[in-house]
């Protein structure tokens, strides 16, 4: 079983560039300093208990993010589609365990089962481990469990399938987006991911992405601009050549969802660190905090550049903005370097929901721009700041086009097979009603009247 692979930690990098940091690291070992040992080495048994409890931390703070998603796309909609957006922000997180212990996790960690050269492996149905209890305290060079392993891992497999709910929302047929996501969080996500963290060929070719902006934030808005581009937009966006806002109803929810995910994201990237390496852990948090900070000003001004306001929706996705784009090389760019990314992100997200807009690609919580497009920006980011050499411009190049090429014919095809012959669209009707009497039978501000700008 292989999972996340780091090819150079920031500690091993200054091993190499940097001979005084070396020699005072050395003295340092020398005196006590354990948690630098080579991941190679058995840790000792207080070690792995505390690298085991921080993957599990990441996880459950991983898991969290699923509720930041659920307020961030209801708060940024319209009151009458509130309840089917936290609907099935809570279906995800049960499709995306279920499929990835039932297959996913085999899919994506193959283990030396490759079917198809280094593109296609599966070590089997259902999660355990073939050497049985004793290797379940020896997985992973004795850092954390089997188990946790699979618990992180898992979480990651939901987040690519919340972003498609966000871009697809107020106009998807409940059952139909459902089918979708099953196949493409339970089949789709595993291989492609299985290309890098599985050790796969992209792994071989030398592509990096420490925690996922393309194997999980382009995955899903690969998947966001398939669906957005065959379900049409919502009615009464665009009328002619004009284009006609469609506000969310509670910005105080989008607020605090989007809080939830930065908090969230110390777990996403932190725990990518696969250990809790103090120094590395500590240096990814402040990396990961410094790119949403920058992200969130940049936006703000260029919003601001663009329309004369501030506008507090694009504030916000510039906080998520940030931190997608500085996702992929948390570990190996510098503080200076994660501001440059996140600032870069902030201006592409606001750029990007604007001309999306213009090409009349309907995406109501600015998924695509947030996901796809920053996610592709931090993918490429790592060859251009990363502190590794052999971080290149062509080799993540190459992650991002042959991902990103999979992800959406993939996700094209499940979308169009499904619309030929169950339909993706709910009615007019329904859409006006909104999805929550249509869908569910229920509202979720009961009692009160909601005016919706329809």
């Amino acid at each position: 079983m292989i999972t996340k692979n780091k090819e150079v930690s920031l500690w091993k990098f200054l091993t190499i560039k940097n001979k005084f940091v070396y020699a005072v690291a050395t003295l340092f070992l020398l005196s006590g300093g354990e948690i630098y040992a080579q991941e190679s080495a058995q840790v000792s048994k207080e070690m792995f208990t505390i690298n085991n409890l921080w993957m599990m931390i990441s996880a459950m703070l991983v898991f969290i993010m699923h509720l930041g998603f659920a307020t961030v796309e209801s708060g940024l909609t319209r009151a009458k589609n509130t309840v089917n957006i936290l609907f099935k922000n809570t279906f995800i997180v049960a499709i995306g365990l279920l499929t990835y212990a039932i297959m996913g996790f085999n899919l994506m960690y193959p283990g030396d089962s490759w079917i198809w050269g280094k593109y296609l492996g599966f070590g089997g149905f259902g999660i355990g481990s073939p050497e049985g209890d004793a290797g379940l305290i020896a997985y992973a060079n004795g850092h954390y469990t089997y188990w946790t392993d699979f618990l992180f891992q898992g979480m990651f497999a939901a987040t690519a399938a919340t972003i498609i709910s966000g871009a697809v929302a107020e106009r998807v047929k409940l059952f139909s987006f459902l089918g979708i996501i099953t196949i493409y969080v339970g089949i789709a996500y595993p291989i492609a991911g299985s290309w890098k963290w599985g050790g796969g060929w992209l792994n071989d070719l030398g592509f990096y992405d420490f925690a996922g902006s393309t194997i999980v934030h382009s995955i899903g808005g690969w998947g966001a601009l398939a669906g957005v581009m065959l379900l049409g937009p919502r009615i009464g966006k665009y009328i002619g050549n004009s284009i006609k806002p469609i506000y969310g109803h509670n910005m105080p929810l989008a607020t605090i969802g989007v809080f939830m995910l930065w908090l969230g994201w110390f777990g996403f990237n932190g725990g990518s660190v696969l250990s809790a390496d103090p120094g590395l852990v500590s240096f990814v948090l402040v990396t990961t905090t410094l790119a949403a900070a920058a992200g969130i000003v940049a936006a703000a001004f260029t919003s601001y550049a663009l329309s004369g306001a501030l506008d507090h929706s694009m504030t916000l996705n510039g906080a998520l903005a940030g931190l997608v784009g500085i996702t992929a090389g948390a570990d190996s760019v510098s503080p200076l370097s994660a501001i440059i990314i996140g600032l870069v992100a902030g201006i592409l997200v606001v750029v990007s929901v604007y001309t999306f807009d213009k090409l009349k690609l309907d995406d109501p919580v600015g998924a695509i721009s947030v996901h796809l497009v920053c996610g592709i920006w931090g993918t490429m980011a790592v060859g251009i700041f990363s502190m590794n050499p052999e971080h290149t411009i062509m080799k993540q190049l190459t992650g991002v086009v042959s991902i990103g090429a999979f992800s959406f014919v993939i996700s094209f095809l499940l979308f169009y097979i499904t619309r030929l012959i169950f339909g993706i669209r709910v009615t007019r009707d329904e859409e006006i009603k909104g999805l929550d009497i249509s869908e569910h039978s229920m509202e979720a501000y009961s009692g009160f009247q909601i005016f919706d700008n329809d």
